[in-house]
């Protein structure tokens, strides 16, 4: 039976075959790259696959569990999950490359239509250590979260622990996109040739090892090729006077020497003290030394029998040089009886390496000598843990980065990393990446914000688990982790009790940024338009701060001023300051236009406006062109308070209909009263699962709205899919035993009765019968008999339920002012049911 070490693609295969396909793997690195892997694939299954690491009683955690390394504990996979988990990735795209999605061509200046992205280097060949297991997935997973193909070589003596751990990774794509760019190889660095054919093609090799590994592997590296080496380093500590003599500092310092046994990278393997005096150094050594003592051994840990035989002789052939150094008065040794630490003070001050196992060299070094000590081991260098005062710190902190270093850390906290941190000097996702431009014509592209969009659709997983409702994420909204929690929104209570949104800033700039690319597909021009931003502000309302937001980001021109009682002033500031583009709630703004006229009439300069939270019907719309001259009238975008922006309108929508943020969410449309979707082009409830959420989980969200699909592509180019919004669950009013809907009593009022101005819908009870209010905004040509009378004419329903006498119907004509409205966001309330009301 073939023992098959190797997988390839999706498949365990043997030596004979993996010879064969390596001598073909430019061919399949071409096939691999010819299809996309957005990022978000990746992500999802590194998600479902840290979960799984996570939890001892899963299945694939068992099965996991027999491939670790001998004697190794299995929280290794516990902590390999989070390393994998969604927020952690996340975190680490944001901070090497600049977001979420950046493979997407996206303006590089909202301004210019100028593109750029990050794009994979294509084929990235990873030779991994034999000495950390978590290494190896990981470095694949940095090639994945760049769109690359990764070909990686373990050493022959490891486990198939990679290999499996792949494998999981790629069932959890059902596209078969992420096991098309995964190979794992296991076999001994004597194999010259298979090392040769997996670098030929290779457009990265990535290195882990000594100065001999490197070597061995650059000899293989084709021209052109980039070699990145992630080779051993060497960090030290750094004490001022002010502080060696402390107590705590020894404390924390003996943390960083024993935690990993010195065998990590930022493990301490000398302390300097800025000092010249050598007594100093001897006497610190010596009180070192006890605390060291003091410390009980790893867990773990290898006695100092158990070692490797090199290590063994390492340590103990640098402590007697030491030793013998002493009768010259150039050291001083402390260490254990049983060699499981030793302290070695030395008054000379060039950077010495430590044989590590709590092994510790104590040198003198003044501050004004660092530099010039330092500086011919930069290539090295990684942390310096400093322990100073802050100015002290401060200046140190320059100065050894100036020398090489790569860290700069607390004493006690050399080990401690933070999201997103740069390791050695660089950022891996960087190194694995082009950053690539596409400049286009300024006139076609106009409107474009993202060039992607008008290339391929957005492929994101298909959203699973149970319907949720605004009920099912406010409280645990509420227990997000106070990093997630950083910006706090309630909704307008246009349709309920305010609700409260929880949002983290780096989840709150991903939609900014959507909503901006939005607002560039309907129209918005950053250069020439000049903004007044009317929407409500206070309270916690959103609407105001979000497109200042969004302008902020686009570099438009913009009047901060927002939605105010006194027209009159704010009609002035327009005209003023020469706006000609308005973002507002089109309640308030049709308040304005009204009160204000005569003035903005006279103006004349009022070309665009963009609304949101409501739409203007089909009538008010001809009235803001033919009586303002506005020419361009669209949705600013289609979104919530708790999911965000979900929907933008391109130059060639109208109405209700959106393109999806298909970046961003994925959406069904499902029947009313089943949980199923419903028939091509019916209306039905829409249904939102967001991807891009660091903190809240918001699958399969119940908006509230009503919908349908547009069939077929865009005539913008856009392959983002569209849809028409048909009103709120809630605008669906159960009246004297009739379904009665209130978009079909405004379309009626406007079409056949002629009604250009708001319309509210308002239901009381009555001892005998049920009363339906149908409220009109006043205008001179208002005629509430002719209205009552299209509707009943037009509405089959109403009218039976009328004739029946279940039902008494009323039209009234009031001032727009005394239609009921949101306190908060100034919504008009489209229904308001009184019934219930004493």
């Amino acid at each position: 039976m073939t023992v098959q070490h190797h997988y390839w693609q999706g498949s365990f295969i043997g030596d004979e075959e993996a010879g064969r396909r390596l001598a073909e793997l430019p061919a399949a690195v071409e096939a691999a790259l010819a299809s996309e892997l957005d990022t978000e694939t990746v992500l999802a299954a590194c998600d479902a696959l840290a979960a799984a690491l996570r939890d001892p009683a899963h299945p694939v955690h068992a099965r996991l569990a027999a491939h670790l390394p001998e004697g190794e504990d299995p929280a290794l996979l516990a902590e390999l999950g989070g390393h994998l988990d969604r927020r952690e990735l996340t975190r680490k795209l944001r901070s090497e490359l600049g977001g979420a999605t950046p493979g997407r061509l996206h303006r590089a200046d909202p301004r210019e239509t100028v593109y750029e992205a990050w794009a994979p280097v294509g084929l990235v060949t990873h030779i991994a250590p034999g000495n950390a297991a978590t290494v190896a997935p990981l470095s694949i997973v940095e090639g994945l979260l760049a769109g690359n193909v990764n070909v990686l070589k373990t050493s022959g003596a490891d486990t198939l622990l990679t290999q499996h751990l792949m494998a999981e990774l790629a069932a959890l794509d059902p596209s078969g996109a992420l096991a098309a760019r995964v190979v794992v190889l296991r076999f001994s660095s004597s194999r010259q040739d298979w090392l040769r054919l997996m670098c030929a093609p290779a457009d990265v090799v990535a290195v882990w090892g000594g100065e001999a590994a490197v070597e061995g592997v650059a000899a293989h590296v084709p021209a052109g090729c980039r070699l990145v080496e992630w080779g051993h380093r060497i960090s030290f500590a750094y004490l001022t006077e002010e502080t060696w003599s402390r107590p705590e500092t020894l404390e924390a310092l003996a943390d960083d020497v024993c935690l990993y046994e010195q065998q990590a990278c930022s493990s301490p393997q000398v302390v300097f003290l800025d000092t010249e005096d050598r007594d100093a150094v001897f006497a610190f050594a010596e009180r070192f030394a006890g605390v060291l003592a003091a410390r009980p051994p790893a867990a773990g840990a290898a006695s100092p029998d158990g070692q490797d035989a090199a290590e063994a002789a390492e340590l103990t052939t640098t402590e007697l040089v030491a030793r013998l150094e002493e009768h010259l008065g150039l050291t001083r040794v402390f260490s254990a009886p049983d060699g499981s630490w030793r302290v070695m003070a030395d008054t000379r001050s060039p950077l010495t390496a430590s044989p590590l196992h709590r092994s510790v060299w104590v040198k003198p070094l003044p501050r004004k000598r660092l530099i010039t000590t330092l500086r011919p081991m930069r290539r090295y260098l990684q942390t310096a843990g400093l322990a100073g005062s802050p100015a002290e710190v401060a200046e140190l902190a320059r100065t050894a980065l100036a020398a090489g270093v790569t860290r700069v850390t607390p004493v006690g906290a050399m080990h401690a990393g933070y999201a997103g941190e740069p390791h050695d000097g660089v950022y891996a996702l960087q190194r694995y990446s082009r950053r690539v431009a596409v400049q286009a014509d300024p006139g076609a592209f106009a409107s474009v914000a993202c060039l992607d969009d008008l290339a391929r659709p957005v492929v994101l997983p298909a959203p699973t688990g149970p319907l949720v409702g605004k009920e099912d994420v406010q409280e645990p909204g509420r227990r997000l982790a106070r990093a997630d929690a950083e910006l706090y929104f309630r909704s307008g209570g246009s349709t309920g009790a305010p609700a409260l949104s929880v949002f983290s800033y780096d989840d709150y700039d991903t939609q900014m940024h959507a909503a901006a690319r939005g607002l560039l597909a309907a129209g918005y021009d950053p250069v020439g338009d000049r903004t007044a931003n009317l929407f409500y502000c206070g309270s916690m309302y959103g609407s105001f701060i979000s497109f200042f937001s969004v302008l902020e980001r686009l570099g438009g021109v913009q009047l901060p001023l927002s939605a105010g009682p006194d027209h009159r002033a704010t009609a002035q500031a327009l005209i003023d300051h020469g706006a000609d583009t308005l973002f507002g709630m089109p309640s308030y703004l049709w308040q304005l236009l009204h009160a204000e006229g005569d003035a903005l009439r006279a103006y004349g300069g009022l070309r665009k406006v963009f609304y949101g939270g409501e739409h203007f019907t089909r009538e008010q719309q001809h009235t803001l062109r033919d009586r303002f001259g506005i020419e361009v009238i669209r949705s600013i975008t289609y979104g919530s308070t708790d999911l965000g922006p979900l929907g933008y309108q391109c130059t060639e929508s109208s109405g209700g209909v959106h393109h999806l943020h298909a970046d961003l969410h994925g959406m069904e449309i499902l029947e009313l009263k089943e949980d199923r979707p419903v028939a091509p082009g019916e209306t039905g409830r829409l249904v939102f699962s967001t991807h891009a959420r660091r903190g809240q989980r918001l699958g399969r969200y119940v908006i509230g709205d009503l919908g349908r699909e547009v069939p077929g592509r865009c005539p913008c180019g856009r392959h983002s899919p569209r849809f028409e919004l048909r009103g709120r669950t809630g605008d669906v009013m159960r009246v004297a035993t009739y379904f009665l809907n209130h978009r079909q009593l405004q379309e009626l009022a406007e079409g056949p009765g002629g009604h250009r101005g708001e319309l509210q819908v308002r239901l009381d009870g009555g001892e005998a019968r049920e009363r339906l209010t149908v409220r009109v905004e006043r205008t001179g040509s208002t005629d509430t008999g002719r209205l009552r009378e299209v509707l009943l004419t037009g509405y089959g329903e109403l009218r039976s339920a009328v004739s029946e006498g279940m039902l008494e119907l009323v039209v009234e004509a009031v001032d727009g002012a005394d239609l009921d409205r949101s306190p908060t966001s100034g919504k008009l309330l489209a229904v308001v049911d009184a019934r219930g009301r004493a």
